[in-house]
Order: structure tokens, then C-alpha cells, then sequence
């Protein structure tokens, strides 16, 4: 503990110490259940496919399937997008439509069930993408893949797999196609338990068309009208949108009142409603300063869009992308806001802005289902890159062991009370800005366990001693408990931090990279030790350096 009052001024971008904080007191009301400890977390997505089948990516979906306790969906892009299954950043193919010479579809399911077997042989399910635009169907084919590099223009992705179909009913007997032959591939029952979304953020970089909002909304009608057709009780939804914005009000109307493109029916399906929120970081003063309350206005102005219609009640919500910002392709080197991503302040943002997602959610009454993170692993990447992502080279980052601990979770959430400074609606109209940290918890009650996860976040990336934490926890219906207390920090569960004090390898040895591994498994601070409880009440004091993550379980 002695080593944990030492103060740590590290900066990843600037060398900056602020004074620890005074002491915080919270309390966990393990008698107060305020809902569901329902795992909106077990939801991640990236944008190239075809790392799922590399062995690094195989390896990474294992570890997120072994630390969920629930089915994990994952969602991908290019799904349709028409090519030789190679990867890229920011691209990938399956191939599954082509046409002959004389136009007649040809359909190819070989990679696409590789990728979707993948999924299912972890148990996992697919948020499935319908998206992007076939080569054969796109109204401006060529030029058709991008070359995107970190660095050039975000636009420069904007090729033929952008475009609407140039024939609606080909593209929506495509989709007819492919959902069938999942139901034969993988049964009807597993995949109901799927989710089918049309396209990707159609309001942003993903769509060409002089009238984009409306070609996507024929998009939609004929895409979801194809699923329904394959499969009546598969669920399919979207819009998928950048924003929760004008574009996006507008699909809720056309869903709910208007004329259906396909059927002409008033409605369309909507068995879900799905949009992206994401924060914006800069460096400020050399510093890598995040932007969380931009993060949180977006999750607010999409729940408020759904409170708002009454035909939405308990409608299921999806985050498509929550994210600290949006472009998980963009490395340190490029952008060097991204400085974040490969330690324990990705990790701390990750744990403050998933708890206060049901803050959120439950105080608009919706029905928040999933959260996607949407980060990944890219292939042929230096280490430690700064690219958004869960793993480097098939070793796991901090972020990874946030997941860990939430799959630890389970049963109700609780209220938690006490000396706490931030809540979801000052961090939506401030961030996590000044002198005083974001030190709070998320907590839940099982039959017969209490865990509590504690962090010391703010947006500033600057790294101290931190602040005595004491931690009560009152309601327990035991005498004695077993505590576990585990830590994500400079010295616990940290493979980044182990990496650099390797002297940063660019080519770490094969001894080396067995000790990343180790490193970057979650770790305990302690023993576990045998506590008495007095009256219901347990207390817990620890240390919390900023930036840290403390992780307790009580059994009995």
C-alpha cells in the first residue's frame, strides 16, 4: 500500500502532476435494488470482418465470450461489400452477390459463414449488418474499394460500396437470400435470437445520393421487408445514425406513420431502435483532454427522441457505437488525441460512461438493451499503436479487464450514495473537468454476492496518487463475506504499462510477449481475505490512484 501512496505525475502526453484529492466516502445500499443489472456491455463491433477469422481475432472474440456470463453480440461492417475476403483498415468483403454475364444474381455464403460461424461456435450473436452496396448492384461501381490511410481524408472511403442499389427488388431478394440461408446454416431458433440492422450512420460518411434520407428509407422498407419475408419473427431494426438527430426523427416518423416503400403499407418494421454516440478528446496544452459530456449529450438526445413516441415504449435501444470518439482506424501517430487508448484512461472512461449509460437510459423509461463498443483488434499494426482497440498483437489492453469486471455482475444494481461529486447530468453539461476527480461506483447484488466497481476518472489524461476512498456497504444479509478486491493501474492488469517498462520492444521476444500476457490478465491487489460484517455493514478503504479501477466481490 505504501507503493500505492507514492505519487505517480504521469502524463501520456505531457508532464503535469495534479495534487491527490481529498478523501472520498461512498456508500453501496445493498437492501436498495434500483434495477437491473442487465449487461448492456456485452455488445462490440468493428469495421473489417475479416479480422474475425485471423487468429488473433478468433483468440480476442474467446477471451470477450469466457468474461461474459451472456451471449455476446457482435456487430461488423461490410458484410456485403463485394471482394476477396482480404482485410484493410476501415474495409473488408465477403463476395456473397455477384451476377452473371447475364445479370442473374450468384450468390457466395462461403465467407460470410466463416465469419458468422465464428460467432456462433462462442455462443455469440450477430448484430448482422445489411451493408454495405455489392459491386454488381451499386449505381457508381467504380472506382469500388478505397485505400484509406490514417491521415488522409476521412472522404476518401466514400467509393462504390456507398451508393443505394441501382435495382431495389435484386437487392432485396438478396437480403431474402441471405437470411434464409441462415436459418438453414444456423436454425430458425438461433436465428431469432439475432438482430438485423440496415447499413451504417446513413446520415454521415456512409451513403452516396443526391437525396440520401430518402433512398434510405426505401433501403430500409425493402431490406426489412426481405427479412420478414425469410424469416417473419426475426427482428430487425435501425437506423443506425452518426447522431440522434433531424435524420433520425425522420426515420421514426416514416417507421411509425408513413407510406412503406416495399409494401406500401402504412410502417415499417422496427423491432429495435439503434443509433451512435461518441465523444470528442483534443490535446489541450500538450495534454490529452476527453470529451465525455459530448459522449452523453448524444446518448441524451437519442433517449429523449425515444421517450418522446409513445409507440416506442419498451421498444428495445441499442448504442450502435458509444465510444470515446469515432474513428477507431486513426492511431496515436496521426491523431495523437487517440494518445488515450492504450491505457487506464480508455479503461476508467469506459467504467464511468457504461454506469452512467443506465443513469441515462432509466431516467427517459427506455428499454437500453446493448451499448457497442466498438473496438477491436487490427492486424499487421505495430504494438501499442493507439488504435481503438481491445488488443495488440493477441495481447490484451487495460480496457479489456473493464469487461472482466462488469461480467463479474450480476442481479440488481444498487443505489450507491455517499460523497459523490459527478452524476450523469453534470457530466452532460460539464465533462469531468477542474480540480476534483469523477470518483464514484456501479454495484449489483446476486443471491449470494455484492460486487462494486470503483474508478477515479477525468477527463484529463494525467496520472497521480489519487485519493483515499472509504467504501461502505450497508444491507448485508450475512455475518462474514469473502472479499476479492482486484485493480486495474500502472502495476495491475496492465499490459501497456508492462510493455513500457520492457523499454517499449518494437519487436518484443517470444519471453516478453508470454509476460505481456500475464500482465494483461486481471489482477488481484490483494489476498482474499475473510471480513466480518457488523449490523449489515461492511468497510472498505483503499487507495485509488487517478485513473484507476478497484474492483470489489463480497460472497457469503
Amino acid at each position: 500500500m505504501k507503493r500505492l501512496l507514492t505519487a505517480l505525475c504521469l502524463s501520456a502526453s505531457a508532464p503535469l502532476c495534479i495534487a491527490a484529492a481529498a478523501p472520498v466516502a461512498l456508500a453501496i445500499h445493498a437492501g436498495e435494488p434500483i434495477g437491473p443489472m442487465s449487461p448492456i456491455w456485452a455488445w462490440f463491433g468493428y469495421d473489417e470482418p475479416n479480422y474475425t477469422t485471423a487468429p488473433n481475432g478468433k483468440k480476442l472474440l474467446s477471451d470477450i465470450a469466457a468474461l461474459s456470463p451472456v451471449p455476446v453480440h457482435v456487430r461488423a461492417h461490410n458484410l456485403m461489400t463485394s471482394g476477396d475476403g482480404s482485410y484493410a483498415l476501415k474495409w473488408g468483403s465477403t463476395g456473397m452477390y455477384s451476377e452473371d454475364r447475364d445479370g442473374k444474381p450468384v450468390y457466395n455464403w462461403t465467407i460470410i459463414d466463416k465469419i458468422f460461424d465464428t460467432y456462433v461456435e462462442r455462443k455469440m450473436k450477430p448484430l448482422a449488418e445489411i451493408g454495405f452496396m455489392p459491386e454488381a448492384l451499386s449505381q457508381h461501381p467504380q472506382p469500388y474499394q478505397h485505400h484509406w490511410k490514417p491521415g488522409t481524408p476521412y472522404k476518401d472511403i466514400l467509393t462504390g460500396w456507398a451508393t443505394p442499389p441501382k435495382d431495389y427488388d435484386k437487392w432485396a431478394e438478396l437480403v431474402y437470400q441471405w437470411v434464409r440461408h441462415s436459418v438453414e446454416r444456423y436454425g430458425q431458433r438461433e436465428v431469432e435470437s439475432w438482430y438485423w440492422e440496415v447499413w451504417n450512420e446513413p446520415d454521415g460518411l456512409y451513403m452516396i445520393s443526391p437525396d440520401i434520407k430518402h433512398e434510405y428509407f426505401k433501403m430500409y422498407d425493402y431490406a426489412s421487408a426481405a427479412v420478414k419475408r425469410a424469416l417473419p419473427t426475426a427482428r430487425v431494426g435501425g437506423p443506425h445514425t452518426a447522431v440522434a438527430g433531424a435524420f433520425m426523427d425522420d426515420f421514426l416518423q416514416h417507421c411509425l406513420h408513413e407510406t412503406n416503400y416495399a409494401t406500401g403499407k402504412i410502417g415499417s418494421p422496427l423491432d429495435f431502435v439503434a443509433w451512435h454516440a461518441k465523444g470528442a478528446p483534443k490535446v489541450v496544452d500538450g495534454v490529452v483532454q476527453m470529451g465525455m459530456g459530448t459522449h452523453f449529450r448524444n446518448l441524451e438526445n437519442g433517449f429523449a427522441m425515444v421517450e418522446k413516441y409513445p409507440e416506442l415504449k419498451g421498444v428495445p435501444v441499442i448504442i450502435g457505437e458509444s465510444d470515446p470518439e469515432g474513428c477507431a482506424a486513426c492511431g496515436m501517430q496521426t491523431n495523437p488525441e487517440n494518445a488515450y487508448r492504450n491505457g487506464t484512461l480508455y479503461a476508467s472512461y469506459t467504467a464511468a460512461s457504461i454506469a452512467r449509460e443506465y443513469e441515462l437510459a432509466a431516467r427517459h423509461g427506455v428499454n437500453l438493451i446493448g451499448a457497442v463498443n466498438w473496438s477491436f483488434e487490427f492486424e499487421d499494426q505495430p504494438w501499442f499503436a493507439g488504435y481503438r482497440d481491445l488488443a495488440t498483437n493477441g495481447v490484451n489492453k487495460p480496457v479489456l479487464n473493464v469487461f472482466r469486471m462488469l461480467g463479474m455482475m450480476h442481479g440488481q444494481r444498487l443505489k450507491v450514495g455517499g460523497d459523490t461529486a459527478y452524476d450523469a447530468e453534470r457530466i452532460l453539461q460539464q465533462g469531468v473537468r477542474g480540480a476534483r476527480t469523477d470518483i464514484n461506483a456501479l454495484a449489483s447484488k446476486g443471491p449470494h454476492d455484492i460486487a462494486v466497481m470503483v474508478w477515479n476518472y477525468h477527463d484529463d489524461d494525467v496520472i497521480d496518487a489519487g485519493s483515499p476512498v472509504s467504501l461502505r456497504i450497508d444491507g448485508i444479509p450475512a455475518r462474514q463475506v469473502v472479499m476479492h478486491h482486484y485493480r486495474i493501474d500502472q502495476e495491475h492488469s496492465n499490459s501497456y504499462a508492462a510493455w513500457k517498462r520492457m523499454g517499449s520492444p518494437a519487436q518484443p521476444s517470444a519471453a516478453q510477449i508470454a509476460a505481456l500476457q500475464k500482465d494483461s490478465a486481471l489482477a488481484e491487489l490483494s489476498a482474499p481475505q475473510t471480513l466480518k460484517v457488523r449490523n449489515g455493514n461492511a468497510i472498505i478503504k483503499m487507495q485509488l490512484p487517478r485513473q484507476g479501477i478497484s474492483f470489489i466481490t463480497l460472497t457469503y
